[in-house]
């Protein structure tokens, strides 16, 4: 008798009883939306599958840590630079620079610098004032007339926002604003003004994120159209495409790549819609020893790169 369902009692199936159980934890708090991430970093996936640091050449980075927060590294770089032309085909011309360089860094503080034997100087510091509001500045003094540039930037973090001003030489401000408006979707907009080109740009951007992908879009009124998506096959494999539109200049651009993460490297890779093919790998031959391949391939500028790395520290 202890088993009979009473009159009038439906019973409801352990199977439908746990879906229901499961919608009901899903039920989105619009009260408590994630914190979304950068306005620059957007696609930042895509941009590290797709657009890897690549060089010609030959380049040794160490560094070599002093305590805890202070460190000085030492670059070594030898190979052709690209020069202006008005022809189709890359010129370039052999060169070879050192560059000295100091970091501190703090929870709270990092300061980096950078000297090059060429006379180039840069600059770069972010300093954390509360745990919402921060301070970012970057800047470069070159001996070329006109060519020194500085930049600032306040980032605020909000519960669920992110908002960004920035200034910079040439009379350059910008704004920022980026808003989750579901767990996994985040609206943004920005606005700028180079006040000594005496122009102007408004731009709207979107990225939807999950577990398994990532899909990042972004429009501005100067002609300019991005879109990407980032497939996350597995922990250590992911798959990337971008797509570039300018409907000013006409110029479309498309490309595919991947990333593939092993145990003791790193495989990185694209082709684009224009031919190029671009390979980069990262081997870690030892604790603190990293060995570089860096080669790019384009067909149509008849344009061939091939560079290699130690990086050690």
């Amino acid at each position: 008798m202890a088993g009979l369902v009473p009159p009038g009692t439906t019973a409801i199936p352990a199977e439908a009883s746990k879906t229901a159980h499961t919608k009901a934890e899903e039920k989105t708090d619009y009260m408590n939306l994630p914190c979304p991430i950068p306005f620059e970093e957007l696609q930042r996936e895509a941009l590290m599958s797709l657009k890897p640091e690549t060089f010609e050449g030959l380049r040794f980075d160490f560094t070599k840590g002093l305590n805890q927060k202070f460190s000085l590294s030492h670059s070594v770089f030898m190979g052709p630079t690209e020069i202006p032309s008005q022809s189709a085909e890359t010129i370039k011309i052999p060169t070879a620079h050192y560059e000295f360089g100091a970091n501190f860094i703090d929870p709270n503080l990092m300061l980096i610098g950078r000297v090059l034997t060429d006379g180039r100087v840069n600059a770069r510091v972010k300093w954390d004032l509360t745990d919402n509001l921060s301070v970012k500045a970057n800047a470069q003094l070159t001996n070329e007339p006109h060519m020194s540039h500085g930049m600032v930037n306040f980032d605020y973090k909000g519960k669920d926002y992110r908002s960004q001003f920035q200034m910079g030489n040439g009379a350059l401000f910008g704004a920022s604003y980026i808003q989750s408006v579901t767990p996994h979707l985040s609206l943004a907009g920005e606005v700028f003004w180079a006040g000594q080109h005496r122009k102007s740009g408004l731009g709207y951007a979107a990225r939807y994120e999950t577990d398994k992908m990532v899909a990042a879009g972004q429009v501005a009124s100067t002609g300019m159209v991005s879109l990407s998506y980032v497939q996350k096959v597995s922990e250590k494999v992911s798959l990337a495409s971008d797509f570039m539109y300018n409907y000013m200049t006409k110029d479309v651009t498309a490309s595919v790549g991947y990333d593939y993460i092993l145990r003791q490297c790193r495989l990185r890779g694209k082709i684009d819609s224009n031919g190029c093919t671009t390979a980069y790998l990262e081997e870690r031959l030892n604790m603190g020893l990293n060995f570089i391949l860096s080669a790019e391939i384009d067909h149509s500028k008849k344009d061939y790169k091939f560079g290699f790395g130690l990086t050690v520290g």
